[in-house]
């Protein structure tokens, strides 16, 4: 009986121990911040790029371009198409979803998203500075995947 009791209490303490590395090393990954690499350059020139980034069972296609003179971000052109509708996801696609409010308001919110990341990116001159737009993560993410494919290739070699 007392083995028992004291097998019990090392699985018990094993579990809070396991627990608690786990909480710890989650809690240490919430303040990790992506810096950008300053040693990256891009060549001038114009660069496009598109994605769906995670949302693959959806129609919607984010395309990017970017303009880049002298190392800088000049001109950043971005829109999210709807490849089954061949429609540009703007503020009037709501019309899609009448009657469903929660729907409308995430048109809102993310068509408000795809024309401020644009201008975001030429102020800020850096992707990873930009911060989403409230209830935009929808967008945000596309905005970026497709930047970010725009980037790879201007990056100097």
């Amino acid at each position: 009986m007392k083995i028992t009791g004291i097998f019990f209490f090392i699985v018990i303490l094993i579990i809070l121990m396991m627990t608690s590395f786990y909480s710890g090393s989650c809690a240490n990954n919430k303040n990790i911040k992506i810096v950008q690499d300053t040693l990256i350059k891009y060549q001038d020139g114009i660069y496009e790029g598109q994605s769906r980034h995670i949302y693959t069972g959806e129609p919607f296609w984010g395309r990017i371009r970017i303009a880049i003179e002298n190392g800088s971000f000049t001109r950043v052109n971005f829109m999210i198409r709807d490849s089954n509708l061949h429609e540009t996801f703007t503020r009037k696609y709501k019309k899609h979803y009448k009657g469903n409010p929660e729907y409308i308001q995430q048109v809102k919110n993310d068509s408000k998203g795809v024309k401020t990341y644009s201008k975001k990116l030429i102020k800020t001159q850096d992707i990873n500075k930009i911060d989403a737009t409230s209830g935009a993560t929808w967008s945000y993410n596309i905005f970026r995947a497709s930047a970010g494919e725009a980037l790879r290739k201007a990056v100097k070699k």
